[in-house]
């Protein structure tokens, strides 16, 4: 599996998200009204990162699926 590109983009599009999330996470205990914008910025990043990772990882089922 780790051949397959499209395996490794969506992966990495998980790796992705994760970083995002833990990034924004990371400002809310700051407290301060610069970390909560920062905070909200990358949460809405989160979002975008989110679909484009659940895109692939279905395309990636739908095209390399076997059905079943």
């Amino acid at each position: 599996m780790l051949s397959d590109p499209l395996f490794v983009f969506a992966a990495f599009a998980c790796g992705i998200v994760a970083v995002i999330l833990l990034m924004g996470i990371s400002q809310f205990g700051k407290g301060d009204v610069e970390s909560s914008k920062r905070s909200n910025t990358f949460m809405k990043m989160r979002i975008i990162a989110q679909f484009i990772a659940v895109a692939a990882i279905l395309l990636f089922v739908l095209i390399r699926g076997d059905g079943g």
